[in-house]
């Protein structure tokens, strides 16, 4: 699933660029927050047979906490005079530097970021970022996948899956970073082999100031080919909490617009889950509901936390068909929002559920469900 001022699963797949060394960081001035390191039962530590041959570099022990709020990419490499351009802006707490690339992973073009275990880990969310385990074995030289890639693309925990030059990597852990987009974590050294680009990419962490204000400050300081992707982003009450009746006649979906869109839904029953796949033959869950969607004309965001903002939310028991279904599945990140299907009435839905099945109509299951979004095209054409 994709990051977003540009759709991130666009972002992500050119390449993005670094701000000062490889392995720097920016600090913020504020409050330390300690946080007690503990272990995720998804990632467990390399038993000793398995331990590496060559020695590496101790993970720091995590000791503070950093709220993601933006993503940067450049078409060229940072320079420390960027950065510093970026870190004088007002608002902005805390800067971390990794490289971006899409990479093969077990013949899967996957989203994947090189970073510095020891600082990168205070960006993640706090079950990951807790986990020692976790970040030592990404340092050893394992990749950690996201919770969605793994559990429903197929790739099993401590498996090892083809990496292209890389030779094979083990899946060290399931650990979601909480960028959506991205779907793969691996050390700097290891994203030198894999071919992925230096210093191409920034996250900025700037929890009091309004991040559309701010990203446009950014590509404004960076100059063109600069891409900013709002992470967890800090926007006015009004446009983060709206209900249906504040939307004016014409924001929703026609009734010739959701027909079509399920017909066109329920004509790939059967078709097989692919994780990242877009169809028209093979799908993964947010796949099908872009393509299903497209088919009325109405544009849709690619992952599921974007299609999560396409309209407002409504209460299960007033859920129409048409309307999206949204779960909160992942146990590396408990309010990502991790999976959606389409609500086909009477207590049923169609989706593509997980590598081994296909796209099928089954009950609606409310165990972790997340909430019912009422699809807005205005709102969805936006989401980025």
């Amino acid at each position: 699933m994709p990051f977003i001022v540009v759709a991130l699963v666009a972002v992500l797949t050119a390449d993005v660029l670094l701000l000062t060394q490889p392995d720097a960081a920016m600090t913020p001035v504020d409050d330390v927050v300690r946080v007690t390191p503990r272990q995720t039962p998804l990632a467990q530590k390399r038993p000793a047979q398995q331990q590496p041959a060559v020695t590496t570099q101790p993970v720091a022990p995590l000791s503070k906490l950093h709220k993601p709020n933006l993503f940067v990419l450049t078409n060229r490499p940072f320079t420390n005079e960027m950065l510093q351009k970026v870190a004088r802006l007002s608002g902005v707490r805390a800067l971390e530097l990794a490289d971006a690339a899409s990479v093969t992973l077990d013949g899967k073009r996957v989203q994947t970021l090189a970073v510095n275990p020891s600082t990168f880990r205070s960006y993640t969310p706090k079950v990951t970022a807790s986990s020692d385990a976790l970040w030592q074995n990404v340092a050893a030289g394992d990749v950690a996948v996201s919770f969605v890639l793994g559990n429903d693309g197929g790739l099993s925990l401590h498996s090892r899956v083809s990496a292209g030059s890389a030779g094979q990597l083990r899946i060290g852990a399931y650990a979601t970073t909480g960028f959506g987009a991205v779907d793969a974590v691996v050390s700097k050294d290891v994203g030198r082999s894999l071919g992925l680009p230096r210093d191409n990419a920034l996250i900025v962490s700037a929890p009091k100031a309004n991040s559309d204000t701010l990203s446009r400050k950014i590509k404004k300081a960076l100059g063109k080919g600069t891409q900013v992707a709002m992470v967890n982003p800090v926007l006015p009450q009004p446009q983060q909490k709206v209900t249906q009746r504040n939307w004016p006649a014409g924001s929703f979906m026609t009734g010739e617009q959701l027909t079509v869109a399920l017909k066109a839904a329920v004509s790939k029953l059967g078709r097989p889950y692919v994780w990242g796949a877009e169809g028209p033959e093979t799908f993964d869950c947010s796949g099908l509901v872009q393509w299903a969607y497209g088919q009325a004309g109405v544009r849709m965001p690619r992952v599921t936390h974007q299609q999560w903002v396409t309209g407002p939310q409504v209460p299960y028991s007033q859920a129409h068909p048409g309307d999206l279904l949204f779960w909160r599945n992942d146990p590396t990140n408990p309010d990502y929002i991790s999976h959606v299907a389409i609500y086909w009435g009477d207590g049923k839905m169609l989706h593509a559920p997980r590598t081994g099945d296909v796209v099928k109509i089954v009950p609606v299951s409310t165990r972790n469900l997340a909430g019912v979004v009422r699809v807005s095209p205005i709102a969805a054409a936006k989401v980025r």
